[in-house]
């Protein structure tokens, strides 16, 4: 690819002066707009923010490659920015860097999976070679530039590894893009210099490209996983020395990696197991960090669920608004209404009801999948499937009460370990492998499964369920404060779980006797949503950096919108990730959000906490005041929390 192709000299910007990411990206839209590339200046930069809220832009020795797809652009191109004075507070994979040299991508919303991965591809890997670096930040004006831009060293030939050894690499980044390319390119670069064949597979945002074929993994000596995501078929490395890093590791360490993998690696590739135990740094991973990674996994997985669920709601509510039937659209008669519009709508709303059912499924298989691989995945979504009460569904136990998200966190780790621990300690004749991952693991992990939730998680779980809800009847006859008090934090304990669904049901039957209003229950459910995607939006602003990993900025957009919708499982993602930190902050939220707007005289009768509901609230500025009150300390609590936890691992490591 030419760059220069897609640029000029009037898009290179040289000693520009900004105080901040925003202020560099300003002037580089300035200048993309006065060459004609862009419809819009203002939806284009728009793009590009919103771009940056997902991962970091910023890369290493002082580079970062903003870039936007949009309606607003016309054509593909890029502009260039060297700054008189290198910026600390670029979010960056490197925390170290210092943003020196910015490069621009516009592209069209037509060309996003392709101009735009090719071009953030090539631009990334070629500046992964030092020279080629050197050559842009020596750059005197926009003609030399401009012509090393396209100044490239060629590769050697694979030839010149006739007889040396040959390590294969897969790399994978969150957003499968530029750190995607530029690990590869460092690994093959490292590989040259020491001799060695390297060769890369990319599993980016195209898929696999170059991927390792059976004659070659045949004739490899290791291989080197550089992801930070699970790597898509781990299991044809089978009885490979391997090493398993961060996929931003090859930048600085790649000659190590390479010479790891060959005389100290981590362990072997098993057939039918996720070995994912190894930090960047080539040791084993403790116990919680495994754990985390586990759940990571889970949450990603489990996030379309929760949005495909949400959106099939909030379209059947949004839809039966106009017809006053928001709150009775559920109602099974609508199934069989003369009108087609309110059964589609009913059918609708019990269809994202439905969904919701496989979110802990989901969730549980693919954080079981995290730590055993495919031989985790049954008794995983079982496990899930225990969590969600489907079990109670088929039995025909009309009372039962689902453990919820920590049934789902406990029997999607245990099946995880189960099946790992399993599949590790059994040993089998060659002709009998089949067997383990086809029937000994799966049936050893799925009953395991079912006795931890029949002896444990369900009596447990249900047991605590149970006791709440007793609290909650108990106190019925409180006084308005801790009556407020109670179902609030009832209702933002589990998110839509049984507790949640427990304080609903005895608060809308003590609304329907006129009894007490239902003003800390409608606002208990929307405030941790809102408050915790709010977090995720204003972090920066506050403490001047990210404190929330890429994965959860995505699902914090969702959180926010499925909020004001009165979906609170937006929030689950946080909750699943760090319970002892999420569950605490969320009821205490709630409370001073509904105890506030109940002090101040709000009242709301009618169970629609979403915010078309919000009109018909007694004295509405006070529950607005309420609902303020709660999203900002769910929001400032979290990010002040999470920055404290970030500084003082930085200074432990520092140490």
């Amino acid at each position: 690819m030419e760059l220069k192709a897609m640029t000029n000299q009037h898009l290179l910007l040289f000693d520009v002066e900004a105080a901040s990411k925003e202020e560099v990206i300003e002037k580089l839209v300035q200048a993309l707009d006065e060459n004609d590339v862009l419809q819009s200046k203002d939806e284009y930069y728009q793009a590009v923010l919103d771009r940056e809220n997902i991962s970091p832009t910023g890369l290493e020795a002082g580079l970062a490659i903003p870039h936007g797809k949009s309606k607003a652009v016309k054509r593909a191109a890029f502009a260039a920015a060297r700054l008189k004075k290198p910026l600390n507070t670029w979010e960056s994979i490197d925390p170290s860097n210092e943003v020196e040299l910015v490069f621009l991508l516009a592209i069209p919303e037509g060309e996003a999976g392709s101009t735009h991965l090719a071009l953030l591809s090539e631009l990334s890997m070629r500046l992964m070679d030092d020279e080629y670096r050197k050559s842009l930040f020596g750059a005197r004006n926009s003609e030399e530039f401009l012509k090393a831009l396209d100044k490239t060293e060629k590769k050697e030939p694979q030839e010149s590894f006739a007889g040396s050894k040959k390590v294969l690499a897969i790399t994978a980044c969150a957003a499968g893009i530029a750190h995607t390319y530029m690990a590869a390119e460092a690994l093959e670069k490292a590989g040259r210099k020491l001799g060695i064949e390297v060769i890369v597979e990319k599993q980016g945002a195209n898929g696999l490209e170059d991927e390792h074929t059976r004659k070659l993994i045949k004739e490899a000596d290791a291989v080197i996983f550089a992801t930070d995501i699970s790597p898509k078929g781990m299991e044809r490395f089978n009885g490979l020395p391997f090493v398993k890093t961060k996929v931003a590791e090859p930048l600085r360490h790649a000659e190590e990696m390479i010479d790891r993998a060959l005389n100290n690696p981590d362990g072997t590739v098993q057939e039918g197991s996720g070995e994912s135990s190894a930090t960047e740094n080539g040791e084993k991973k403790g116990f919680f960090s495994e754990m985390s990674q586990a759940i990571l996994t889970g949450i990603s997985y489990m996030i379309p669920v929760i949005v495909s669920a949400g959106l099939m709601i909030g379209i059947a509510k949004l839809g039966s608004m106009p017809f006053g039937l928001v709150n009775e659209i559920s109602d099974p008669k609508y199934a069989a209404n003369p009108n087609q519009l309110f059964v589609i709508l009913h059918y609708l709303d019990a269809f994202g009801t439905m969904i919701f059912k496989f979110m802990y499924p989901i969730f549980a298989a693919f954080t079981a999948y995290a730590i055993a691989n495919r031989p985790g995945l049954v008794s995983g979504f079982i496990g899930g499937a225990f969590a969600a009460g489907l079990h109670y569904t088929f039995w025909g136990v009309e009372n039962g009460i689902p453990s919820g998200f920590l049934g789902a966190l406990f029997l999607g780790l245990a099946a995880g370990y189960v099946s790992k621990l399993a599949n590790d300690k059994i040993k089998l004749h060659k002709n009998l492998q089949a067997m383990k991952p086809m029937l000994i693991i799966p049936a050893i992990s799925v009953l395991t499964v079912f006795f931890l939730n029949f002896y444990f998680v369900d009596p447990v779980f249900g047991a605590l369920n149970q006791w709440l809800t007793e609290v909650i009847k108990g106190a019925s006859g409180s006084g308005n404060v801790v009556l407020s008090t109670i179902i609030a934090a009832a209702t933002a304990f589990d998110l839509g779980g049984p507790v949640n669904k427990a304080a609903g049901a005895i608060a809308i039957g003590l609304s329907a006797d006129h009894i007490f209003p239902l003003t800390a229950r409608v606002l208990a459910i929307v405030i941790p949503p809102i408050g915790l995607g709010l977090a995720t939006v204003i972090d920066r602003f506050v403490v001047g950096r990210r404190v929330f990993d890429p994965d959860l900025r995505v699902v914090g957009n969702t959180s926010l919108l499925l909020g004001f919708i009165a979906i609170s499982e937006g929030a689950i993602p946080f909750m699943l990730r760090n319970p002892l930190l999420t569950i605490p902050i969320n009821i205490i939220g709630a409370i001073l959000g509904g105890v506030t707007a109940v002090l101040l005289g709000a009242v709301q009768w009618y169970p629609l906490p979403a915010v078309w509901g919000w009109p018909l609230v007694e004295n509405f500025w006070s529950y607005l005041i309420g609902l303020a009150v709660g999203v900002l300390f769910i929001a400032f609590a979290n990010i002040l929390i999470r920055y404290a936890l970030i500084r003082r691992k930085e200074k432990q490591t520092a140490n």
